[in-house]
């Protein structure tokens, strides 16, 4: 087979997985997984309102250069929507898990819907009121 035949194989092989949102790596693949763009959605319960929860997040997910936006519910948690390079997002998650807002206090956060995407949905972090 000859090596142009190969690498677009690879090629081919690389798309599928990133499609897949497989994390490992095929063998003789450099997949740069940290840049495959995905979207995940967010739901964060604990003390998350009247801390400035919305405005830090904002700030956070922008300093990540991500895209999405954040809102408080009628249930008392914020929930919302990222969007970006994989391990941008990874961060984002452990952030919006772990840290919060200097005044919050997080119980428990959930993530959902996760899916790798071609493109960004979004152009900015917004917060939606």
């Amino acid at each position: 087979m000859p090596a142009s035949a190969r690498l677009a194989g690879a090629g081919l092989l690389l798309a599928f997985l990133r499609a897949l949102g497989c994390a490992g790596r095929a063998p003789g693949l450099n997949m740069a997984e940290g840049n495959t763009l995905i979207s995940v959605d967010y739901e964060i319960f604990g003390k998350v309102q009247g801390v400035f929860f919305r405005k830090h997040t904002q700030a956070e997910g922008k300093k990540l250069g991500l895209v999405g936006w954040v809102q408080n519910t009628d249930r008392g948690t914020v929930q919302g929507q990222l969007q970006g390079p994989i391990s941008k997002v990874r961060h984002m998650q452990e952030w919006l898990e772990t840290r919060g807002s200097p005044k919050s206090h997080i119980d428990k956060a959930n993530f959902n819907n996760e899916k790798v995407i071609l493109k960004l949905d979004y152009s900015d972090f917004q917060i939606v009121k």
